[in-house]
């Protein structure tokens, strides 16, 4: 299963943007180091503010990763059963914010998702809470349809989508 990671963050009072490589990542604080790793080198002195990651993997999940100053980072996973099924999802069990739901056998029906984590870490960046919320549990839409949503909402779509053009 491959993933698509970038992290967003200010720069100059843009928002500047980078694909991450997370292949040796073994836990969240190497993925908020790796997220400060990218802007630092996009951007001097980004690194030390505001930063989104967004993870989405095969049209079956998506994760998003904030990071503010020197802070804790927050993380947000539109479903958390993919946790038992994909090592980048399990990564973000470790920032604590995240609970495995119990591994069900499948039933031949596909379930709802089951978001986990933070949900209004986006809040003030134009997607609250509840919208987030929604927009997981959305019947039909794609990871990446959502991320796009959330990208424009909080004002940097085209960036994402430079990153996602070949």
């Amino acid at each position: 299963m491959s993933v698509f990671s970038a992290v967003f963050f200010r720069a100059s009072g843009e928002w500047g943007a980078a694909e991450v490589d997370l292949a040796d990542a073994e836990g969240v604080d190497d993925l908020a180091d790796a997220m400060r790793d990218a802007a630092g080198e996009h951007a001097p002195g980004a690194e030390n503010g505001t930063m989104v990651l967004l993870l989405e993997a095969d049209d079956e999940w998506f994760g998003i990763v904030r990071l503010d100053d020197r802070e804790d980072p927050r993380v947000f996973l539109s479903d958390a059963r993919f946790v038992h099924e994909n090592d980048m999802a399990a990564l973000l069990l470790d920032s604590g914010q995240i609970e495995a739901p119990e591994q069900v056998e499948g039933t031949g029906q596909k379930p709802l998702p089951d978001p986990g984590g933070d949900a209004s870490l986006l809040d003030d960046l134009g997607t609250a809470s509840g919208d987030l919320a929604a927009l997981a549990l959305a019947e039909g839409a794609l990871p990446a349809d959502v991320l796009a949503e959330v990208a424009e909402r909080a004002g940097f779509a085209d960036r994402l989508d430079a990153l996602r053009t070949p």
